[in-house]
């Protein structure tokens, strides 16, 4: 028998039209062809594939969560419809699939098992990030979310910060509403001369990327609450 295929599928980064210009028009003639879907939550997941006009009725697809309060035992069951020539959608939260996402542990099964898995094109922060940041984009590094503050958060920074001297571009994320403590302990921390970018908002109508050094952020009143952001330090 034929297996099924896991299609890695982007989303959009917020909630907007922006589906329009950052989905390709042939994820749509992918993703109009599955009933099943791998997702970080479903009432998002169903809020997108209305949005960008899936055929089949909601009330006839399938959703199985995949996050932080899955039992990994319930791993192995996911791809059952796959082994049986079934084509399964996984669906990030936001953006890329299985990138800073529960969704890369479905993806090592799916190899362990046998099934084909093709990713289809679409917005991811990170990159987006590092394309305008300006910075070195032949060595990079991402890191997800830092320490949450104290001693920890100072000298994590400040090792990043000595390998973006050695022109390996650094990269991490926050959670939103943490954004404007982690700017305050990236300007307490970092020398001067470094220099910082932050892409906040990407591919929304706030869209902003901002590159330059701690020395003049520290001039700046910058209100990153609640914004979905990437930072990167840079030479």
């Amino acid at each position: 028998m034929t297996k099924g295929t896991l299609y890695l599928i982007p989303t959009t980064l917020g909630d907007n039209d922006s589906y329009k210009r950052v989905i390709p028009d042939y994820n749509n003639q992918i993703v109009f062809q599955l009933a099943h879907f791998i997702v970080e939550k479903t009432r998002t997941a169903r809020r997108f594939l209305k949005e960008i006009g899936h055929p089949i009725p909601i009330d006839k697809m399938q959703f199985v969560e995949l996050n932080k309060h899955t039992n990994a035992e319930e791993y192995s069951n996911y791809l059952d419809l796959a082994e049986k020539g079934i084509s399964l959608g996984l669906l990030s939260e936001a953006g890329t699939p299985a990138v800073a996402d529960p969704g890369s542990v479905i993806v090592k099964l799916a190899h362990q098992k046998g099934i084909r898995v093709v990713p289809l094109s679409g917005p991811n922060s990170i990159i987006l990030a590092l394309m305008a940041s300006g910075f070195s984009g032949q060595q990079f590094c991402f890191h997800g979310y830092l320490p949450k503050e104290g001693s920890e958060l100072s000298k994590k920074i400040k090792l990043l910060e000595a390998d973006a001297q050695r022109d390996i571009t650094q990269i991490f994320i926050e959670t939103p509403f943490r954004n404007n403590k982690m700017l305050e302990s990236l300007i307490k921390n970092c020398k001067p001369q470094t220099m910082l970018c932050i892409a906040a908002d990407l591919t929304l109508p706030n869209e902003h990327v901002i590159s330059k050094s701690i020395a003049q952020w520290k001039k700046e009143t910058a209100d990153l609450n609640k914004k979905p952001a990437v930072f990167l330090i840079g030479k």
